[in-house]
């Protein structure tokens, strides 16, 4: 994968600006809702794979990106014993509903063969609904804002590249 940028915030986080991240809609979405995903992955070539996940979100009838930030290299939290994570935030105006967007974003990680083993575990991508407009939403599926967003570097440094 091409850098065309990489920026070293300290000893555990990277900042990498490649294609497509950070990206920025020129026009106006018609959709009604405002989501912020957050990407993550750390099996493979996960920045390669965000490129495609771009284009998938860019062709798909569900969503319209409105933005992305820069990528994040950073540790891992919870299951240490694994490599560094890539994390990005990609921010999409929708006309799903959550727990439909929900839906939407679980058979994407499927297909690209997203495997859940144990908690914190590597996984080729995973996909999180961090907010959903200013909906407060507690289910089993789902809880909106995500509950652990304001702890986690892997959103809050991306989220400060955000417009």
């Amino acid at each position: 994968m091409k850098i065309k940028m990489q920026k070293k915030l300290d000893k555990k986080n990277t900042l990498y600006f490649q294609k497509n991240y950070p990206y920025y809609l020129k026009k106006r979405s018609s959709r009604p809702f405002q989501v912020i995903l957050g990407v993550g992955g750390n099996i493979g070539d996960v920045r390669r794979r965000f490129n495609h996940l771009f284009v998938y979100f860019q062709r798909s009838p569900f969503l319209e990106i409105v933005q992305t930030s820069p990528i994040l290299k950073n540790p891992p939290f919870g299951y240490l014993e694994q490599d560094d994570f890539y994390n990005a935030l990609i921010v999409v105006k929708t006309c799903l509903r959550p727990k439909a967007l929900l839906r939407y974003i679980l058979r994407v990680e499927k297909k690209f063969r997203r495997r859940r083993s144990f908690a914190d575990a590597p996984r080729t991508l995973d996909i999180d609904m961090i907010f959903y407009e200013d909906i407060q939403m507690k289910s089993k599926e789902l809880t909106l804002p995500h509950p652990s967003w304001a702890n986690r570097n892997s959103v809050l440094i991306p989220l400060s590249y955000l417009k």
